[in-house]
């Protein structure tokens, strides 16, 4: 169960001191009265007054002074406790809850101010139905598309990403939870298995706000994005496409296409990206099955052939065979089997140019190709690159990736080996091929190193590649080799690579026609991750929130969690598709007490995960966002006394709603979830179960970052700052 919420708090202690303070200051006002005037009494007046006042008489005067001195004091404090609720009721009105109305209490004055309050509140309720029913239509229209795109969406059998600059999820359709999504709950479980659409099971999943880099490689990714943006910012069509393995196995080829945002293009920069996925898993192996059959048939083929050729020979020498006639016999045999040994040949080669046409080579600008090699070049390996003669008309077909790990790998063995301090990368067109050319000045290499250099498998940067420089360029159908220049003292690697199509120029000069607008994707502007959270707006961040239900309320006499729910917030959304709800073996008798708040016996959780196992998917699932809990001190000590044995650390930032509800309603004395709940207008759902309590806390958090920000309260940081200055925060577990 979730802790109860601390004590009282202090407003009407704060009434009292401010009383307390109005006497004293009345006091002090009037003993600085009675000296002034004293002292400007002639002294035969004060010797009269000395005379006459004596210590019972002064003592009645004082007497008589004191309720009046008191009364005074009251009326300002309850003046000050009025105007702060009010100024209070008034803030919930505007920021929280619209139904709410100011309550008429107090001098009549205040019930006017409250009820002009009101009077205003319903005319602005009145102008938000006007405003709302006058938008409805166009809400409708957009609402339409929006249903038709989705509509469209989900019945792909494609998987579909979309992303923002940094690679934070944005959009994705059911196909891609198919592909990559969590894994359906064993036969027979039942809803406290917590196998539901978008729920953490055992590991990262897909959702919204989450990083496509944990189930994709980031460098591969990183790169088709780099490759892009050159072509894009041109407005030429331009998609990039690799071959990447999934977390579980699966080979995964991936298209990749830009997403510009207003004024991107003019940047040279994306606003996002799309990525394609396909599973290619299975065709991949089918085609290795057919290579190992057909290589089979070729070689039985040749045995035969040459089995044939024996045999004709040994007819041919027959000596009951006219020679004339024997003669052409052999000679027609022998032409046969040669040319069914070249066609053999011929349809080896073919296959063996099909297979690497099936790897994924992409059209591209040698001039972009050459760019991306020298900025991959100074930023991995550490020496100046730049381009030198470029054909900027040469258009190659290419896997990009891999071809500019090479390059990157040659240039960082002649930086360590050579001590070269720069290169210089030329490309052009020969015949039909495209030539690039690494090129140095500097001591010539040895073929032997040449050699070496060609056919080992490289690191580089602390990237270990499986592939060698000579692998790469039998996978494009290239070569690759070392010439020096002797007269001008040059060395150079030279690659022939695959030219283009003739169409692909011609392809990208196309510009790219402007896209219906569907959606609104707000999250392509921010950046948490390039951001210090504390200085990142509330409204900008996304959240976990999250909630248990345990044994007791005593966590170090040794309570334990039987149940976990949360639920994510993602650009001010409640994702209730997306949530945490598991069910946990607290190893120990749960006391009926308990189980009379949550209704979770013994036999519920038997079964059950242990809270060894949950805690890893629970980190996984509220990985990169902040937590919020309501009254989140006791939840989070039960998460801290499980660090030991489970190695699990929960290192986010936490807001508690608790503390936050103090803050924007500093003269209520109590802020429990029903209260909340109440106060700000939200129905009361699923109470006393931890996801139904998760859900509640993250609709009360959403109303109460308007009520912060009414106050001045705006990031993270702001916020926490604001928490621990309150009442409770001052009660720790």
């Amino acid at each position: 169960m979730s802790g109860a919420a601390p004590g009282p708090a202090d407003p009407r202690a704060r009434a009292l001191r401010a009383a307390a303070a109005a006497a004293a200051i009345a006091a002090a006002f009037l003993v600085l009265v009675a000296a002034i005037s004293w002292s400007d009494l002639d002294a035969p007046v004060r010797a009269a007054l000395a005379g006459e006042l004596t210590a019972p008489r002064a003592a009645m005067v004082l007497l008589l002074l004191l309720p009046g001195i008191g009364a005074l004091a009251w009326f300002a404090a309850r003046q000050r406790l009025l105007l702060a609720r009010l100024a209070d009721e008034t803030r919930l009105i505007a920021h929280g809850n619209p139904a709410h109305r100011a309550p008429g209490s107090g001098t009549g004055e205040f019930a006017g101010l409250a009820g002009a309050i009101n009077d205003l509140a319903a005319r602005r309720a009145d102008l938000l139905v006007d405003m709302t029913t006058a938008t409805e239509r166009a809400r409708a229209r957009v609402e339409e598309e929006k249903d038709r795109f989705a509509a469209l969406l989900s019945e792909l059998d494609q998987s579909v990403l979309v992303c923002n600059r940094e690679g934070r999820i944005l959009l994705y359709n059911q196909a891609v939870l198919g592909l990559l999504g969590p894994r359906a709950a064993p036969s027979g479980a039942g809803p406290d298995a917590g196998a539901v659409p978008g729920a953490a099971q055992g590991g990262r999943t897909v959702g919204l706000g989450r990083s496509a880099f944990a189930i994709l490689d980031r460098d591969l990714v990183q790169h088709a994005i780099e490759a892009l943006e050159a072509p894009a910012a041109r407005g030429e069509r331009c998609r990039v496409q690799f071959v990447t393995a999934s977390p579980d196995g699966r080979q995964l080829r991936v298209h990749v296409a830009p997403v510009f945002g207003a004024g991107d293009r003019e940047k040279g920069s994306l606003s996002g990206f799309v990525l394609l996925l396909t599973d290619v898993s299975e065709s991949a192996e089918t085609d290795a099955r057919s290579v190992a059959l057909f290589q089979e048939l070729v070689e039985g083929s040749r045995g035969a052939i040459a089995g044939i050729r024996s045999a004709i020979d040994a007819i041919a020498g027959h000596p009951e065979i006219d020679a004339p006639q024997r003669e052409r016999h052999a000679a027609f045999v022998r032409e046969e089997a040669a040319r069914l040994s070249a066609g053999l040949d011929r349809l080896g080669a073919d296959i063996a140019a099909r297979l690497r046409q099936r790897w994924p080579l992409e059209e591209m600008r040698g001039a972009d190709l050459v760019g991306l090699a020298c900025r991959r070049i100074e930023r991995r390996a550490g020496l100046v690159a730049r381009a030198g003669e470029v054909d900027s008309q040469v258009w190659l077909r290419v896997d990009s990736f891999s071809l500019v790990q090479a390059i990157s790998n040659l240039a960082g063995r002649l930086h360590e080996e050579f001590a070269v301090r720069d290169v210089r990368l030329h490309l052009g067109a020969a015949r039909d091929r495209a030539r690039l050319e690494i090129a140095w000045k500097g001591v010539p290499m040895s073929s032997e190193t040449s050699y070496t250099w060609q056919n080992d498998t490289y690191t580089l940067g602390g990237e270990d590649n499986p592939l060698s420089l000579a692998q790469v360029m039998e996978r494009h159908g290239g070569e690759a080799w070392y010439q020096r220049d002797a007269p001008s003292q040059t060395n150079s690697f030279r690659l022939a690579l695959p030219l283009a199509s003739d169409g692909a120029a011609t392809r990208a000069s196309h510009r790219v026609a402007e896209r219906p607008e569907f959606y609104d994707f707000d999250l392509f502007t921010r950046s948490p991750a390039t951001d210090a959270l504390d200085q990142v707006r509330l409204a900008e961040l996304a959240y976990t929130v999250f909630d248990t239900e345990t044994t007791g309320l005593d966590p170090d006499l040794g309570d334990e969690i039987v149940s976990i729910g949360a639920v994510r917030i993602v650009n001010r959304r409640l994702l209730r598709s997306e949530t945490f709800d598991v069910l946990v073996d607290p190893g120990r008798p749960i006391p009926p007490e308990s189980v009379a708040v949550h209704g979770i016996t013994r036999e519920r959780v038997a079964g059950q995960p242990r809270i060894g196992e949950v805690l890893p998917r629970l980190w996984s699932f509220a990985e990169d966002t902040v937590l919020v809990a309501h009254n989140a001190a006791f939840d989070m000590r039960f998460l801290q006394l499980q660090e030991a044995a489970t190695g699990v650390r929960f290192r986010q930032p936490v807001l508690d709603t608790l503390l936050l509800a103090a803050v924007v309603h500093p003269s209520e004395s109590t802020h429990s979830l029903e209260t909340l709940a109440q106060r700000l207008g939200i129905a009361l759902e699923g109470r006393h179960t931890a996801l139904g309590d998760a859900i509640l806390t993250g609709e009360i958090f959403l109303r109460l970052v308007p009520l912060l920000a009414a106050r001045g309260i705006h990031t993270l940081g702001e916020a926490r700052a604001a928490s621990e200055n309150t009442y409770h925060a001052r009660l720790r577990y």
